[in-house]
């Protein structure tokens, strides 16, 4: 299993009139620890995109526990469980500053060829990358 952690600080704009992170923002957030989790991995999206994939999201799940605070450091903890093939499933956990767990969520993504928009298998460098964290 692959684990990262990212830190977003929640923004103003980013909260709703009770000063909680408006509902929709965890997808947001959702998407910036992906990307850093790729580019810890010395393989940003960017790469993807040069070589002609894509990744859309198949699956979006999010689960509300309590709610994230105008100016919380969170804590995004992105767990990868499976290596990726032609999907690639993205789990999260958020927790502010006080370690409490706020929000679990579950993305599922697949590798798409750009020029056919047919999906894909998970480029072999980018595959590599994660073998390491799932050798037993």
């Amino acid at each position: 299993m692959f684990t990262h952690e990212v830190q977003v600080r929640v923004r103003y704009a980013e909260t709703d009139q009770m000063k909680y992170v408006y509902y929709g923002n965890y997808a947001i957030y959702y998407e910036v620890a992906r990307v850093e989790t790729f580019r810890y991995l010395g393989y940003p999206y960017k790469n993807l995109e040069a070589e002609g994939i894509m990744m859309p999201v198949l699956e979006l799940h999010c689960k509300y526990i309590q709610p994230a605070l105008y100016d919380d450091l969170l804590t995004i903890k992105v767990i990868i469980p499976e290596i990726p093939a032609a999907k690639i499933v993205f789990q999260y956990e958020v927790y502010n500053q006080a370690q409490t767990l706020l929000n679990t969520g579950e993305t599922t993504l697949v590798f798409v060829d750009m020029q056919t928009n047919r999906i894909k298998r998970c480029p072999e460098a980018l595959k590599n990358l994660f073998k390491p964290y799932f050798e037993v």
